[in-house]
């Protein structure tokens, strides 16, 4: 559930359905809280981890401590509209975990050093002040293609493997949720166009543009991942939608692609990063959309997929600001 390797014992689960009460599935739930009993209205995970004694770790969303006891907690959306909530003790040690952060820095550093140096040299290369002759131009222009991916790809593994440890870098700050989904359509607009799919970001003018406490670039990521998604599962012709639905507690973002629905095991296999690696034999887009998941649940969100016959989503929701009713922004935050 998006723990990577830290929990090793199974988690305790709370079903919230869309009516009637909470109920625990199973005693594990309780026996990690320390509580005899649920607490009464305990609907959200905020809820429940207050109502223990737990307060939330600065820099993690998933990572609740109480006396020196740390949690990992989360949610899933379920299809009915209900929702999972969850918890696992965090089995790490700290100082083993601040030496594995600091070697992933270092690596990280490393590696991405080289590859910057390779992409800034074949783009000096191509910058036209130098006669080239066409198969040249074309070596080069695959060069820094592939730099560029392999930049990509390097960070979300090294963000990924520090989420894993619970160290993923996150400065939220109050802002519109709007630019991020207008950001992350125009950055894959011409990926789209490419794969003669319509991308459409879809704004009802009439609902209020909600605000949210976030870091921009994760959630923009998170929601430019799920398109990438839809986009290796499109066919020509078919039309990628993204949609916000402002609620409170929760605003909900969904990335819908209109045509052949997901299979039943395609959809249960979207988040799970090692599962789908070994399937599909290719690691760059699992972990991609598994790193979405840990950026959204960094932000005390959740993830998940709906199919029908008509298509299917993947789903974000993330905690909606009191009060913030905007106009609709025109800005793009490309």
């Amino acid at each position: 559930m998006g723990t990577g390797d830290t929990a090793a014992q199974a988690p305790g689960l709370l079903l919230v359905p869309v009516q009637g009460p909470p109920r625990p599935l199973g005693g594990l739930l309780l026996e990690q809280l320390g509580l005899r009993a649920l607490p009464p209205d305990a609907r959200s995970l905020d809820a429940l981890l207050v109502a223990a004694g737990f307060q939330r770790r600065a820099g993690d969303a998933r990572l609740w401590e109480r006396d020196g006891h740390v949690l990992l907690a989360g949610e899933e959306l379920l299809g009915d509209g209900a929702r999972l909530l969850w918890t696992a003790p965090a089995c790490w040690d700290e100082a083993e975990v601040r030496r594995r952060v600091r070697y992933l820095g270092m690596a990280s550093h490393d590696l991405r050093g080289s590859l910057a140096n390779i992409r800034s040299y074949a783009a000096l290369l191509l910058n036209g002040r130098v006669p080239l002759e066409p198969k040249v131009q074309r070596g080069l222009e695959t060069i820094l293609r592939n730099a560029d991916r392999s930049l990509s790809f390097s960070q979300d593994f090294f963000d990924s493997s520090r989420a894993d440890l619970g160290s993923l870098a996150c400065e939220p700050e109050r802002q519109p949720l709007i630019p991020l989904l207008e950001g992350a359509v125009e950055r894959q607009r011409a990926a789209a166009a490419a794969a003669n799919v319509a991308l459409v970001l879809d704004l009802d003018p009439s609902l209020p543009s909600p605000e949210v406490a976030v870091d921009g670039a994760r959630i923009q990521h998170a929601v430019e991942a799920f398109i990438l998604y839809q986009l290796s599962r499109s066919h020509p012709g078919e039309v990628i939608h993204v949609r916000v639905h402002p609620g409170v507690p929760r605003v909900r973002v969904e990335v819908r692609r209109e045509g052949v629905p997901l299979s039943d095991e395609d959809a249960s296999a979207v988040f799970q990063r090692e599962e789908r690696a070994f399937r599909e034999k290719k690691v760059e887009d699992p972990l991609r959309v598994y790193l979405a998941r840990q950026e959204v649940e960094a932000h005390g969100g959740g993830v998940g997929v709906e199919t029908d016959p008509s298509g299917s989503a993947l789903v974000l929701t993330l905690t909606a600001l009191p009060g913030a009713l905007l106009g609709t922004p025109a800005t793009l935050q490309a």
